[in-house]
């Protein structure tokens, strides 16, 4: 690709972050530059974002059904797995899988909550109630 023919479509990641190409100069040297997107991988990435909040909101809607603990809903917002999940509070996976259940979450003690709170970023208020206020 020319230099010139770097694509500068906006995204959603465009007034975050710029994306590095490797690209041909006028010279026909390989340089770098930096693109503020591309419209197809904006529309790939907007899908994907949105699929993000169903997904966040289904959990949530679990949770008050009273299926599941706000541990599957903050899992979902912060976009974390069980292996990541367990590798930032210390816990077993298949202990994790416990805490998921509404009943187990409920007798936690305030030591446990808080280490999910932490890796959440979150109070332990916030973690048992879901009402986050995020800056």
């Amino acid at each position: 690709m020319k230099k010139s023919d770097i694509p500068q479509d906006p995204s959603a990641l465009g007034r975050i972050t710029k994306e590095l190409q490797y690209v041909v100069d006028e010279q026909g040297n390989y340089v770098t530059d930096l693109s503020n997107g591309w419209e197809v991988k904006a529309s790939a990435l907007d899908i994907t974002w949105q699929d993000i909040d169903n997904q966040t909101k289904e959990a949530k809607e679990k949770v008050l059904r009273n299926e599941a603990s706000p541990l599957l809903y903050f899992m979902q917002l912060r976009i974390m797995d069980l292996p990541t999940l367990a590798a930032y509070t210390g816990f077993w996976k298949w202990k994790i899988k416990r805490h998921l259940r509404p009943d187990v979450f409920r007798k936690l003690s305030e030591k446990k909550l808080a280490k999910y709170a932490e890796a959440f970023d979150v109070s332990v208020d916030e973690l048992k109630t879901m009402n986050v206020h995020e800056g």
